[in-house]
């Protein structure tokens, strides 16, 4: 498995941004497809968007697609969110994690490892 930390959350106002970052140790991130989920309380977590090993290919929500961005550096073992023009209804808990197949990856039992998750309050 592998041990994935995130971090970079905060409450912003309506328009603005945040790059969330996901630290990965253990089985090197570079052996991993990354991705991100967010989930708010009474919803099931859902999928925004995730990475290949060598960060050639990338996958994202509908919902966020042209605000948010995805990326890697395998160097640092480390994901990256960078969120943009950021909507109230972004506010969730934000949380990366590691898979090992570049495959059904908007579902959640794809992935064997997860972080702690890191709260995004976007404000009105």
């Amino acid at each position: 498995q592998v041990q994935l930390v995130e971090s970079g959350g905060g409450l912003v106002q309506a328009g603005g941004s945040l790059r969330l970052s996901c630290a990965a140790s253990g089985r090197t991130a570079g052996t991993s497809v990354m991705g991100w989920f967010r989930q708010v309380p009474g919803k099931e977590r859902e999928f925004v968007a995730a990475i290949s090993q060598n960060g050639f290919s990338t996958k994202v929500a509908d919902s966020v697609k042209g605000r948010f961005t995805i990326s890697r550096d395998n160097s640092r073992n480390t994901v990256f969110l960078q969120m943009n023009s950021l909507k109230p209804e972004d506010t969730a808990v934000y949380y990366c994690a590691a898979a090992q197949r570049w495959w059904q990856l908007t579902i959640i039992q794809t992935y064997d490892s997860w972080g702690q998750g890191t709260q995004v309050t976007v404000s009105s």
